[in-house]
């Protein structure tokens, strides 16, 4: 038996930071232990996605595939030298425009987030400072006077930029994070922030990053904390970086002292910040992570999953990653916009690619990991109020250290009584937990003990999950404990989801036995006002009626393939097989490649269900432009239909064209070699390519024929290879590249459309790998000697359609 003792919470302390809103019905404050918004406990999910670093015809689309996937607040740099490259020539059109960017996430229902610097990094160049600002023989992130005339002007426009967002304004600013991984210039800190608000930049809550014990000044910021799966920081050293473990354990710890370790010039003095006046709150859980030249981590969904359920166990009240959404580095400028060895940065970047390995990728790519965080996502939308305020607590038998793979790795957050018991036998690097069979649970408490489940289970490795005990149903009922996840409440009907393939269990108090119908549970009166279900077939027909209540429990599978939304007038479940679907009100956004796929909804649609043919007109002048890439007037080669029920659910398939054009590479010139090693910047870690080292490498022609861009959305070059490093130039310009890590290298053929349609050549040039060279690639991918390989090439189309519906 494992077993804890819960602890109701001590009493938060309330208006001690310099902060937050005084009035108001939707006001915005923290407390020491979690926010309050509207004088209710808020637990915000918040994805990072860098507007300026994305085409603005495609800003609306990935915030409505953003906000499906359970992501409520979005957070997004301004970068300095994308704005004011040359002294007093602000930019704030096209891709760069900040206003727009926020005036569409206020449309999509969205919160944001504003880093506004002035130093942000985000593996900007020089951390975003414009080549006149690093170079202005001013001492720079500090409070030297002649610096903080370079950076008040740029707040100001900043400001002009955003008047009238602000959430007191009606707006969706919540929030603004000054400067970044800024961690021995407490006063520096003060003053940006004091520069700021003269300036008229007023939200809510203002942030700094923490990480690396932070000295920031007393009680004036929130501090934010990080998390990632690996370190592409890192040496070159084989294997998974050590401290990274520290992620998969469920303790009170909030910093990662590795992440920036990098940059810091010398150790921090100071013990960071007073962990009992501010909330755990995250911007930086790694929803991907970088690859850098020298190290090249390849991540898989359930690493990134498990670190965040994790967190969620350890006490985490805001949940934000980074990257959530992928992008490319701005090319527009007079320099490459990307942080590298020759700035004096410790790693080499990618020239254009910011993909991240993100759940949404760098050209929108939908990624498993977006499913597996939206599950968690749900998770707290139905119960992240009652959670917020719930502290870890630890059992009383905890992991003796890093390298105690043996010991369940479990814990609990509680207000004393109710709460959710979280559990993870997942780690990367090929670090497998131990898997525990014969597992059940004891927690003590003020209400008395719970026992689950009645019969010893099993867990598996690689499993992370939440059980919820004591959980308030609508009405007078509760939820004592179920060996299952809360995944949603629409209404009268309770959505739970198996976990791990362990049996379904649920003990219901409030609920007469006699009045459970349904053939898909067993029922057991327990006496004193208790029923307990065995559920032993989740899926889509198990929906069982418990009289003034339904449960609906869920297989894993359908349960990570589920987005849940407004859509036809009320909140549904929509399942997504083979595609992705993304309500929007009105309408239901779906993709699919030329497999097509099945949608289930429930409830059931009012009326029937129709492909739009016409974008409509509410929708902005970016959205139009950008649904019309799909052909003539919006229109799409998806068609759908209806089918037989799936349960509970409505059916539909939806057709798609199955031919998949064809692509030929053409080889122009062939490898002589790897490029020469090189290394530089303050560690002195391998140095990328140069331009001319690709000389050295294989050049491939791409050749398509215009019909392969028919009505797709978007057209991926898929190429599986293996090699050290790839670009692609369009007619010699540089449009894509990729650092090789085993994973396939992307390229939308689709934002070049014009003038692949019209001549323009694309050349492909990769390079082979070098085993003798200081990088880390993954041990079982890694050549041993020269290699370059294509083993195919494909084109993907994916396609694009809304589906309407109109009461009969």
């Amino acid at each position: 038996m494992h077993t804890l003792t819960l602890r109701p919470p001590t009493t938060p302390l309330s208006g001690h930071l310099r902060m937050g809103e005084s009035q108001g019905p939707d006001r915005i404050h923290a407390t020491s232990t979690h926010l309050m918004r509207g004088d209710r406990p808020w637990f915000p999910v918040m994805g990072e996605f860098h507007f300026s670093r994305y085409p603005r015809d495609g800003w609306r689309e990935q915030l409505l595939s953003i906000r499906a996937g359970g992501i409520d607040v979005v957070a997004t740099y301004l970068f300095w030298h994308h704005h004011e490259e040359h002294r007093g020539d602000f930019r704030f059109d096209g891709n760069r425009d900040i206003r727009a960017f926020l005036e569409q996430v206020a449309d999509c229902g969205l919160d944001a987030v504003v880093r506004i610097g002035p130093w942000s990094h985000g593996e900007a160049r020089h951390g975003g400072f414009p080549e006149w600002v690093q170079h202005s023989h001013t001492r720079t992130r500090t409070n030297d006077p002649a610096y903080l005339e370079l950076v008040r002007p740029y707040y100001e426009r900043i400001s002009s930029e955003l008047d009238g967002l602000f959430h007191a304004q009606g707006g969706p600013i919540v929030a603004v994070q000054i400067e970044n991984e800024l961690y021995d210039q407490p006063e520096h800190l003060r003053t940006l922030k004091n520069m700021a608000h003269d300036a008229g930049i007023t939200p809510p809550l203002w942030t700094a990053t923490a990480w690396g014990m932070a000295d920031l000044p007393a009680d004036e910021f929130l501090p934010l904390y990080a998390g990632y799966p690996e370190s592409p920081w890192d040496d070159a050293h084989p294997g998974w970086a050590r401290h990274n473990r520290t992620h998969y354990f469920f303790t009170p710890l909030r910093d990662d002292h590795t992440v920036g370790a990098d940059l810091r010039r010398k150790p921090t003095a100071g013990e960071g910040p007073d962990l009992d006046r501010h909330p755990y709150a995250t911007c930086e859980l790694g929803g991907g992570v970088q690859v850098t030249y020298h190290r090249r981590p390849r991540v898989t969904a359930d690493d990134v999953a498990a670190l965040a359920l994790t967190k969620i166990g350890c006490g985490s009240a805001w949940q934000g990653y980074y990257m959530y959404q992928g992008g490319s580095h701005v090319t527009d400028a007079a320099t490459t916009m990307q942080e590298s060895l020759d700035t004096g940065y410790p790693n080499d970047v990618p020239i254009v690619s910011y993909d991240f390995q993100a759940p949404l990728g760098e050209y929108g790519q939908v990624r498993p990991v977006y499913g597996l965080l939206r599950l968690q996502h749900h998770l707290l939308a139905a119960a992240g109020r009652e959670l917020a305020p719930m502290p870890l607590i630890a059992p009383d038998r905890t992991p003796e250290g890093l390298d105690d793979r043996d010991t369940l790795r479990w814990a609990v957050r509680t207000d004393g009584a109710s709460g959710m018991l979280f559990v993870n036998t997942h780690q990367p690097g090929g670090e497998d937990l131990a898997a525990h069979s014969g597992v059940r649970f004891r927690l003590d408490g003020p209400a008395g003990p719970l026992e689950l489940p009645t019969h010893a289970v099993d867990i598996p490795c690689g499993s992370y999950f939440a059980w919820p005990f004591r959980l308030p149903l609508p009405g007078d009922a509760t939820l004592e404990w179920a060996t299952a996840q809360l995944v949603t409440v629409l209404d009268d009907t309770v959505v739970l989801t198996r976990t791990a393939g362990i049996p379904v269990e649920a003990v219901l108090r409030g609920v007469d036995a006699a009045s459970v119908h349904s053939p898909h549970a067993t029922t057991e009166d327990l006496g004193d006002g208790r029923t307990r279900l065995h559920v032993p077939h989740p899926g889509t027909d198990t929906l069982i009626d418990l009289g003034a209540l339904r449960l609906l429990v869920l297989d894993e599978d359908t349960a990570r393939r589920t987005a849940i939304g407004e859509l036809w007038g009320t909140r549904r479940l929509v399942v997504g097989n083979n595609l992705h679907p993304v309500p929007d009100g009105d309408l239901l956004h779906i993709e699919c490649g030329p497999q097509g796929g099945s949608l289930l909804v429930h409830p059931a649609p009012p009326g029937p269900v129709e492909v739009q043919v016409q974008v409509q007109d509410q929708q902005t002048q970016d959205q139009r432009t950008q649904d019309q890439r799909t052909g003539p007037a919006g229109s799409t080669p998806l068609r759908l239909h209806e089918a037989a029920e799936n349960g509970v659910f409505a059916r539909f398939e939806i057709d798609a064209p199955a031919d998949i054009p064809a692509v030929d590479l053409v080889e122009v010139s062939a490898a002589t070699g790897p490029a020469p090693q090189r290394a530089g910047g303050p560690l002195h870690r391998a140095a990328a390519p140069t331009p001319d080292d690709y000389a050295q490498g294989t050049a491939l022609r791409v050749g398509i024929t215009p019909e392969a861009f028919s009505r797709a959305h978007r057209l991926l070059l898929q190429l599986d290879w293996t090699g050290d490093a790839a670009r692609a130039e369009l007619d010699g310009t540089l449009v894509a590249d990729q650092f090789w890590n085993g994973d396939p290298w992307e390229i939308d053929l689709a934002r070049h459309r014009d003038a692949l349609t019209n001549g323009a050549e694309l050349i492909l040039r990769l390079l082979p790998f070098d085993p003798t060279a200081k990088i880390y690639v993954p041990e079982d991918l890694r050549p041993t000697e020269p290699t370059l390989r294509v083993t195919s090439a494909r084109l993907a189309p994916v396609y694009r359609a809304a589906l309407t519906t109109t009461a009969p």
